[in-house]
């Protein structure tokens, strides 16, 4: 629908990726979809829109003439026109000189940051709170033992102890 080519899709599939449903059923499978090879839309390329608010600058955005101070109709034109087209086609020529090595830099940066939070930061957190843990209870028995009697002794003579206030004319 509206694409200039489809990826021909294989009526069996393989034993690990079964496309038809009666090969799944046969492997007793369920359907797995392949993070890497899912399909992208080519239509709407920020989804979630994290660039709304920094890249959709226009013309009008960066140049305005104010009522009473206006060039030329044609200048006006042709200086639209370039500004449009000159930032169009600079955005494609650097998204195709810098676009694939920025991914491979930006991948690679995401992919060590991953491995840093799952081989690193997940496991160094979790053993401090385990020996935390280990660490409080001990804490625990401690001011239990120690000090809550000498605080509940101290509690109980300042109990007896009662205080008036009376004002003298």
């Amino acid at each position: 629908q509206g694409f200039l080519y489809t990826a021909p899709v294989r009526e069996q599939g393989n034993i690990y990726k079964p496309n038809n449903k009666m090969m799944a059923d046969e492997l007793g499978e369920k359907t797995v979809h392949d993070v890497h090879t899912k399909e992208i839309d080519l239509v709407n390329r920020d989804p979630k829109h994290l660039n709304d608010d920094v890249v959709k600058i226009d013309f009008e955005d960066v140049i305005a003439e104010p009522e009473g101070t206006h060039s030329f109709d044609g200048i006006w034109k042709a200086s639209f026109t370039t500004f449009t087209v000159t930032k169009y086609w600079f955005y494609r020529l650097l998204s195709a000189i810098f676009g694939i090595p920025m991914a491979l830099v930006w991948g690679i940066y995401f992919a060590i940051l991953s491995f840093l939070h799952i081989w690193a930061v997940v496991p160094c957190i979790r053993s401090y709170l385990i020996e935390i843990q280990c660490i409080s209870r001990v804490y625990s028995i401690c001011i239990h033992t120690f000090c809550d009697p000498m605080f509940e002794a101290i509690g109980k003579m300042f109990s007896s102890i009662r205080a008036t206030v009376r004002k003298e004319i």
